[in-house]
């Protein structure tokens, strides 16, 4: 039966996780504490007063998940260097212990033919800099930062060529510094908020930066950044542009700023006199350029035209009752693989685009048989692939896709509540027992079109 679903022979089919979900053990070998580590063992800040000092036990059982992903047939993996565990102070003293576990990783990922791609900051910042410097409010953070992203590249580009500066800078600044439910876990003037998001997309531009001034092979660079995927209520022209000039909106003051070289003037003056400080120079750092742009995309945002607004759009409120995965936020809206690539494209140019997360929370329970038949994974992921095969045959140039995530682990706030994972994992023994999505996934990959 002929398949209309169809992707590249060569199109990149990955996985990802980050370092504190999955890897449990966040102080050995000599490791500093994070602050998700200091922040995850405050009563009353997690689910069930979860923490990630087991989690899925990756840091131990690394090997037997590498041969995991091989046998699933993924081509590369997408996981964080823990920055605590290399500079178990943010600067200063090198923790070599630290570095050697992702050295032996990425061996053991090109020794089973998958590639390594790395994310230098996946929200585990050492506690330190936010004891002594205030965390992401302190440029002293951010030249932090760009001197562990100098010293690991220098270390590992000998065998890694791709590469993430951060991920989501909104998490790691807003719901850090202004909702409260991240570390540091306070809720601050919108200036300080601004400000903490301006470093972290200088923090990005300076990791631009230390990645091509260390790499040993020519480095590929790009960012992962949870843009919001704002969806047109339906396809005329008018709803199109209001849902581009949206997208372009909702990213002013960070995948705008990269991509253009400044703030936009209408987000300035909506922003006034809470705008961060910045300088010329900064906005040519954080605009430095990009090989490649990664999208975390789960649910979408609908937006009409809406020619009564200044901004020219208007963004539709999700109605009562709208289908959603397991998450409060996890509405269906499987176009959303689809527009994110055609918007980045069409704003920017850009000639790469990866969706570097895209997944869901499910209820998954193991059956009689020891079976997990996750239908509504499935349901969700296969619908999301139709999109993005769309966007590819319409030659947006969407490159690949990491599944998030290769196996159950710790939700940040949520705990071990929620499940994302392809792979069941058994949070008492550690056990791994792929799901039905899983094997799905190995089909789609074999085939290279949806099944």
């Amino acid at each position: 039966m002929k398949n209309y679903y169809t992707f590249p022979k060569n199109f990149l089919w990955g996985a990802a996780t980050a370092s504190y979900q999955v890897e449990g053990y966040p102080r050995a070998d000599g490791a500093g504490i994070s602050n998700w580590d200091h922040f995850s063992h405050q009563p009353g800040r997690i689910e069930n007063d979860h923490n990630g000092d087991i989690s899925a036990g990756q840091y131990l059982k690394y090997k037997e998940d590498v041969q995991l992903m091989k046998s699933l047939g993924i081509k590369a993996y997408r996981f964080s260097i823990a920055w605590p565990r290399v500079f178990p102070n943010g600067t200063g003293r090198i923790n070599p212990k630290g570095l050697d576990y992702y050295n032996k990783l990425i061996d053991e990922l090109l020794e089973n033919g998958i590639q390594p791609w790395v994310t230098m900051f996946h929200w585990d910042m050492p506690q330190a800099l936010e004891d002594k410097h205030a965390g992401w409010r302190s440029r002293k953070t951010v030249d932090a930062f760009a001197k562990y992203v100098a010293h690991v590249t220098s270390r590992i580009s000998d065998r890694v060529k791709n590469y993430f500066t951060v991920n989501e800078i909104y998490c790691f600044t807003n719901l850090g510094y202004e909702t409260g439910v991240f570390p540091p876990g306070l809720k601050l003037d919108a200036k300080t908020v601004n400000q903490a998001v301006h470093h972290g997309c200088l923090a990005h531009g300076m990791a631009v930066q230390a990645i091509r001034a260390n790499a040993k092979l020519k480095p590929q660079i790009g960012i992962a950044e949870n843009l919001v995927s704002a969806v047109p209520l339906y396809e005329t022209e008018e709803h199109i542009n209001a849902a581009r000039k949206a997208f372009r909106w909702y990213s002013a003051s960070k995948m705008t700023a990269m991509m253009e070289g400044a703030y936009p003037a209408e987000w300035l003056e909506h922003t006034g006199a809470d705008a961060p400080e910045f300088t010329d120079e900064d906005m040519k750092i954080i605009s430095s350029p990009l090989d490649f742009v990664g999208v975390n995309i789960y649910a979408p945002t609908y937006v009409r035209a809406a020619p009564e607004s200044k901004l020219g759009f208007a963004e539709i409120p999700m109605p009562e009752g709208y289908p959603k995965m397991n998450m409060p936020w996890l509405n269906i809206g499987p176009n959303i693989t689809y527009w994110s690539p055609r918007f980045l494209k069409e704003l920017w140019n850009v000639k790469g685009i990866y969706v570097t997360e895209n997944g869901c929370a499910a209820v998954d329970k193991l059956d009689h048989t020891g079976k997990v038949y996750d239908t509504d994974r499935i349901m969700y992921l296969r619908n999301h692939f139709i999109s993005a095969s769309r966007a590819v045959n319409e030659g947006i140039p969407l490159k690949g896709y990491f599944v998030w995530s290769l196996m159950d682990n710790f939700e940040w706030a949520c705990g071990y509540n929620k499940r994302f994972g392809m792979v069941y994992v058994n949070y008492q023994t550690l056990e791994r027992t792929p799901k039905a999505s899983a094997e799905f996934y190995r089909e789609t990959i074999r085939r290279s079109a949806v099944v």
